[in-house]
């Protein structure tokens, strides 16, 4: 009778999906998109060019790599809760601190905390928690949780802008990181478990899924296999050069800055760009499964091209960078949701997850050397331009690469 009663309710696990999407959005959305927005007031003020600045995203990036293992280790052992809210100190008060530094050295040592705290929060957490709570429904929740960034992005990223100008840079990493951790402390305090059986219940869509006659038998080929093959080196590096492409978005608001454009304006089209995202999350998922994964993400990189190209030849008008940057973050969310499926629709379930964690390794590489690199590229030409069109070059790669990964695929099975 009781449990009869419990699922004419809200299964808890909705709520914790509910304090997922917070904490996540909010981390992602007001800290970890938000940190190009600060680009142009700190290089003025401590006088360092846009390579060097960029260069604490490639250190976090590094840190990432390195505590990404650590920090599954620790969600085993301690309470949830407590690990949650220890990574939001060091990932919001990290932030924060920027705002007191009067060296850049300062972005590069607390960049390493900081991404120690984002690893739990914005990586591992949510899609831990998704599968402890949810065994139906899955892809659902998680489309829900990679939307909630861009939604939160929306809001959070002109509101960033505003407090640039309004009170400083300073003044305005005090109040999103102040912000980030008022919002989702009480949150996770209050909604967060790290599996039903801590509340006596059973995942969502557990008795449906333990109706299930037989287990059904994973088809495709295992890692070592699949290591050896062409397709395998050709999704690597789709992955490595996609990622480099979406890396640019950090630098879209040094962009307008040198478009003649101030941060307000910029803040605005980071908000932009984050409900493109958003909408991508929502789509690609939809889209593959009807037109499958090859040309969906064919349409994806097609679609990232328009967008660069609009910025070279037309991002002075505002108009139309305001267009390129939603169309650029449509294009950009591909990269959390086309990896996992082109892998699958390439070699199988059978070994998935250690076939896709190798590939993801062109994602960490990307991410070290990318941000920073496309602002050293600035410092030598002092202009966006030539970066631009080496995306538009990395973007036809990464077509031959999944032309290149399909071939294969064929080849393999005739």
């Amino acid at each position: 009778m009781n449990k009869r009663r419990c699922q004419r309710k809200i299964h808890f696990a909705w709520v914790v999906l509910f304090g997922i999407c917070v904490f996540m959005g909010l981390a992602r959305g007001g800290i970890n998109n938000a940190g190009g927005l600060f680009m142009a007031p700190v290089m003025e003020e401590l006088g360092c060019g846009a390579g060097k600045f960029m260069l604490y995203f490639s250190i976090s990036s590094i840190a990432t790599f390195v505590f990404l293992p650590v920090a599954g280790k620790l969600m085993g052992k301690y309470d949830i809760r407590l690990l949650l809210v220890l990574s939001l100190f060091f990932h919001a008060g990290s932030f924060a601190l920027f705002g007191l530094m009067q060296n850049i050295w300062g972005w590069y040592i607390l960049s390493v905390p900081m991404a120690m705290g984002s690893v739990l929060k914005t990586q591992i957490g949510g899609p831990v928690l998704i599968g402890n709570w949810f065994k139906k429904y899955t892809g659902l929740a998680t489309g829900i949780m990679m939307a909630a960034a861009g939604l939160f992005g929306t809001v959070l990223q002109p509101l960033a802008g505003n407090l640039i100008v309004s009170m400083g840079w300073r003044q305005a990493y005090f109040a999103l990181g102040g912000l980030v951790l008022a919002g989702s402390v009480p949150v996770v305090l209050l909604t967060i478990r790290f599996a039903p059986q801590k509340k006596g219940m059973l995942p969502f869509g557990a008795e449906q899924a333990e109706k299930r006659i037989g287990p059904r038998e994973s088809t495709g080929i295992s890692a070592p296999k699949a290591r050896k093959t062409v397709a395998f080196l050709a999704l690597v590096l789709f992955m490595f050069f996609v990622t480099a492409v979406a890396s640019f978005a950090q630098h879209l608001p040094k962009y307008a800055d040198q478009l003649g454009f101030d941060a307000v304006f910029a803040g605005k089209a980071m908000g932009i760009f984050m409900m493109g995202t958003l909408v991508g999350a929502l789509t690609f998922g939809l889209l593959s499964d009807k037109i499958g994964a090859q040309i969906t993400t064919i349409l994806a990189l097609v679609c990232g091209g328009a967008a660069i190209l609009t910025l070279i030849l037309g991002g002075r008008y505002p108009v139309l960078f305001n267009a390129a940057a939603l169309v650029f973050g449509f294009a950009c969310a591909s990269v959390g949701t086309l990896g996992p499926l082109l892998t699958t629709a390439i070699f199988g379930q059978k070994d998935y997850s250690r076939i896709y964690s190798s590939i993801a390794m062109g994602m960490a590489f990307a991410g070290m050397v990318s941000m920073s690199g496309y602002g050293f590229i600035y410092d030598a030409f002092h202009s966006y331009v030539p970066v631009l069109w080496a995306i538009c070059a990395m973007l036809l790669i990464c077509m031959v690469c999944v032309l290149t990964a399909f071939t294969d695929k064929k080849r393999r099975a005739a």
